[in-house]
């Protein structure tokens, strides 16, 4: 007797997510997740039916160097946040997560205030191998939580590299944490992350670390004025914070919703989700000629044959590229 496995429930899980239900919910993201072609399909079908109602949430990206206290001050933050009626989601970027076989200390111990709070949902990375794999599992995971009424999203990079810029690619405001202590830490930072940078928040400005959380912030604020901003209708403002005392978050946040009001007033907000959306469609074009070429053994094959008479110098990458673009019909 053979055993079929039921046809996935789309319409249940839809339901289910709309009416946040949190097993549903957790159901519909490792559907997301999943990397069986039936469950990619479904997975397809259930986002077209939950896009009505994604897009009402703040999308706030959040990165830091090691060290900075990220896991304490989105811990923190999200629990003011629920503590103000706020529903919210923490999301994880961390492409390393695949190579150690886990993500970093299984994240619901990294925020003890949210694995436990009923108004929040923690969700470690998804180990989706490459980068583009991670952020597109997240982008989704993004859409399924605010169909469930997830009105704030936040979405951690964990991970270094070029996983910051994926992570701004999805979010409406990106928040950089720095440490106190400028100077050296100045030199220190990658140009293109203060580039990115919507917010920047100095923690660690508790106790000893004030004076110095204050001259770093100042410092901050000069290389700032340096980098010419991205936005005429807003300057990346500097604030000193202690996740770990819980002070100046509502002033982080009270920025986080001005941020909104700036660019939602003159159509900035709108059109860069547009963008987002098309960039989104072009990565996932891109990532199924990938799996393509990964997946059709004749591609495998003639692909293999052409690698290895490329790098004999048997034959011309050119002519090679050519021979797989024919079999691929293009």
């Amino acid at each position: 007797m053979t055993h079929h496995r039921p046809a996935i429930d789309v319409d249940r899980l839809a339901e289910g997510v709309l009416a946040g239900e949190r097993a549903v919910l957790a159901r519909a993201i490792t559907l997301i997740e999943s990397r069986k072609p039936d469950h990619a399909a479904a997975a397809r079908d259930l986002l077209q039916r939950l896009l009505p109602h994604t897009g009402r949430a703040h999308r706030v990206g959040i990165t830091g160097v090691p060290g900075v206290g990220k896991s304490t001050t989105i811990d923190q933050l999200g629990a003011n946040l629920t503590a103000a009626g706020h529903k919210v989601a923490v999301l994880a970027v961390d492409p390393s997560s695949t190579r150690t076989g886990g993500s970093i200390l299984g994240d619901k111990t990294r925020m003890a205030q949210l694995a436990t709070d009923r108004n929040a949902y923690v969700r470690p990375s998804p180990s989706a191998g490459t980068l583009g794999g991670v952020a597109a599992k997240t982008r989704e995971t993004m859409l399924v939580c605010e169909a469930a009424g997830f009105d704030v999203i936040l979405v951690e990079t964990v991970g270094v590299g070029q996983s910051e810029t994926a992570v701004a690619d999805m979010v409406d405001v990106f928040l950089v944490l720095m440490l106190p202590g400028a100077g050296d830490e100045l030199q220190g930072i990658k140009k293109g992350i203060l580039e990115l940078a919507d917010i920047i928040a100095v923690n660690k400005a508790d106790g000893e670390g004030a004076v110095r959380a204050r001259a770093a912030a100042a410092e901050y604020r000069a290389a700032l004025h340096i980098l010419a901003p991205a936005s005429k209708d807003w300057t990346p403002p500097v604030v000193t914070i202690s996740g770990l005392a819980n002070q100046g978050l509502d002033v982080l946040w009270a920025e986080v919703e001005r941020h909104r009001q700036v660019m939602d007033a003159n159509g900035k907000l709108r059109d860069k989700r547009s963008a987002q959306q098309v960039h989104w469609m072009h990565e996932m074009i891109n990532a199924r000629f990938a799996e393509r070429l990964q997946r059709d053994p004749e591609v495998r094959a003639l692909l293999e044959a052409r690698r290895q008479q490329v790098a004999a110098g048997a034959m011309a990458p050119g002519a090679a590229a050519d021979d797989v673009a024919r079999l691929l019909g293009l």
